[in-house]
């Protein structure tokens, strides 16, 4: 029998408590300064004079003092993406939500608690500044007495204590796209230009790797084997960044234009670069290791594989699972999969190949496995996925993320309280979008913050709940082709029970049931932070999502496509208004700690 939402957050919280807890002191300084990243040199913000960001390393049940001092020429915040908040959405990190931005030269203190396990991430949540670099890994180490899912791979003593090993050491693997253009030189692009920048110049596995240019006529080949690229191109062709160009009104809607205010390097002008890429040795006499796979990326998912090995996926974002065997898995924005790989092929190198997982560009870059110890292999390791993404065996696996399953079993609630209908799409320009039925401006997020007073934006873009009650969220992408959106609600996490391509035409999730029974599941759901609508190509497609309130505040849910969200695909959910939370008087002021 499955667990509801609210008896498995009170279990997860009973079993933080069996942990001796800790306050543990995490100060971050933030600075701008120029850095080379992928070969060219660009300002990005440094954390501690680090990029990618220091870790925060925990057990469950600590606490957490995060002290954020910025010294950037300009306001700043940071979220702590996952983190439920539950008692303190003060803490959520979001200007115009929970706080102020932090102005330059001023600090911020940040207070939460540690209640779940798993992987998570911190980053900026200020206009466009993930993009520039502002994310750190967070490892929250489950309790002793939390149940783990490493028996329904295998049930050999000795196998159990390697996997168990190699969890207690993992680490993360941040992936990411990168520009060559800073964030608010973007943003302004695409103000002059009324273009939707959907495009990146580089992908990083922790901050590593360079700018390819693919030959035009391999760029042709790979688009000749994509169906969908041969529809949107026509006679076009990918530019040299391997990007859909901006003019074909398709891929940016029959919006005004201005093309000659396109920046350098923003869908074109491929220059590449030679830097390193990272490199991962391994002892395969520990038969397994464990990576975090984060994805901070700003526009695009990022594909990834080991040439030759399994990996097994345990955890995605932070939540254990049962098990899954995959050989690739497309990681969208801000999504973590936990992932066991067993160290069992001959001592070599083996290609950690990444590619774009989304359709409006191909695009990719490579790092290293190496094993530890002679003999080494020396030849070229085979691999599973082929620069567009696509199976390069007949036995390649990747993973199908909508039946992935909860571990221990956890489920929704049959029926829920109140159902949404939000529409994404743009408005009124090509960069513009909804969320529902208004675009939530770039502005609002100077804005006296929502959790101190709750009218202080337009009501259209504010869904109110109550405490308790479940909640359906019914998306709709109205217009293709668009590629997969990922939807991430701040606070505690949310169910991923249908989808489907089409339009919705049903007023609720019972009434869909009866027709289309196939594309829903009631019974053991995905359980994310953060889930991505299907590639909208060349039709609509929907999504439902389904949470329960359980804690009262202030919480953003937005798209997490960095342009997307700058561009208004946002909603303001004020949880529990009839148990809204007192704030403490330190966050009511625009000061220092």
């Amino acid at each position: 029998m499955g667990f509801s939402i609210a008896k498995v957050l009170l279990l997860s919280l009973c079993l933080a408590n069996w942990v001796a807890s800790a306050t543990v002191h995490f100060p971050l300084v933030l600075t701008w300064a120029k850095r080379n990243v992928a070969g060219f040199t660009r300002d990005i913000i440094l954390m501690n004079g680090l990029y990618p960001g220091p870790p925060l390393e925990l057990n469950q049940g600590d606490n957490v003092v995060f002290d954020v001092t910025n010294e950037c020429p300009f306001n700043v915040t940071v979220h702590f993406h996952g983190i439920e908040q539950l008692g303190t959405p003060w803490s959520d990190g979001v200007p115009g939500m929970s706080q102020v931005p932090i102005r330059e030269g001023h600090s911020f203190r940040y207070r939460w608690t540690a209640h779940q396990y798993g992987s998570y991430f911190y980053h900026a949540h200020h206009r466009g500044q993930l993009e520039d670099g502002l994310y750190g890994p967070i490892y929250i180490k489950p309790a002793a007495s939390q149940e783990k899912p490493f028996r329904l791979i295998a049930n050999s003593t000795n196998q159990l204590e390697a996997m168990q090993a190699a969890e207690a050491v993992t680490k993360p693997v941040i992936v990411t796209d990168w520009r060559l253009l800073n964030s608010e030189q973007v943003w302004a692009g695409e103000e002059a230009s009324g273009l939707d920048a959907y495009c990146a110049n580089a992908l990083l596995i922790n901050g590593k790797g360079s700018v390819s240019c693919l030959p035009q006529s391999l760029l042709n080949n790979l688009t000749a084997s994509s169906p969908f690229l041969q529809q949107v191109l026509g006679n076009e062709t990918l530019t040299s960044i391997g990007c859909i160009p901006p003019d074909i009104v398709s891929g940016q809607g029959d919006f005004p234009h201005n093309f000659s205010a396109v920046p350098p390097s923003l869908f074109d002008d491929c220059v590449p670069s030679n830097s390193p890429h990272e490199l991962f040795i391994v002892d395969p006499a520990k038969q397994y290791i464990s990576w975090d796979l984060i994805s901070a990326a700003g526009v695009l998912h990022c594909e990834f594989s080991i040439d030759e090995h399994d990996m097994w996926v345990y955890a995605i974002d932070g939540q254990y699972i049962e098990p899954v065997r995959v050989n690739a898995i497309s990681i969208p924005n801000a999504n973590r999969y936990s992932v066991l790989v067993p160290l069992n092929k001959p001592r070599g190198d083996y290609t950690i190949r990444m590619v774009s997982g989304s359709p409006q560009q191909i695009l990719n870059t490579t790092a290293t496995l190496r094993y530890t110890g002679p003999p080494q292999l020396n030849r070229t390791s085979h691999p599973w996925i082929t620069l567009t993404g696509a199976n390069a065996t007949a036995d390649t696996i990747i993973l199908n993320d909508f039946t992935t399953k909860p571990f221990p079993p956890v489920q929704p609630a049959a029926t829920v309280d109140d159902t949404y209908h939000l529409t994404i799409g743009r408005y009124n320009a090509s960069y513009r979008w909804t969320l529902g039925n208004a675009s939530f401006d770039l502005a609002l997020e100077e804005s006296r913050p929502l959790l101190f007073d709750q009218h202080a934006i337009p009501s259209d873009l504010i869904i109110r709940t109550k405490n308790g009650t479940w909640v359906d969220f019914i998306m709709q992408v109205n217009s293709a082709p668009q590629p997969a959106h990922p939807i991430h609600k701040h606070s505690n996490k949310h169910f991923l029970i249908g989808q489907g391509t089409g339009i919705f035409n049903y007023s609720t999730v019972a009434e869909a049931i009866q027709e289309i029974p196939e594309s829903f599941n009631l019974v053991n759901p995905p359980l994310r932070d953060t889930s991505a609508t299907l590639d909208a190509g060349p039709e609509p497609v929907w999504m439902v999502t389904r949470y329960q309130v359980v804690n009262p505040g202030a919480f953003l849910m937005h798209c997490h496509i960095q342009v997307h969200q700058s561009g208004g695909m946002a909603l303001a959910l004020l949880d529990g208004v009839d148990e809204w939370p007192t704030v403490p008087p330190a966050y009511l002021l625009d000061s220092g700690f």
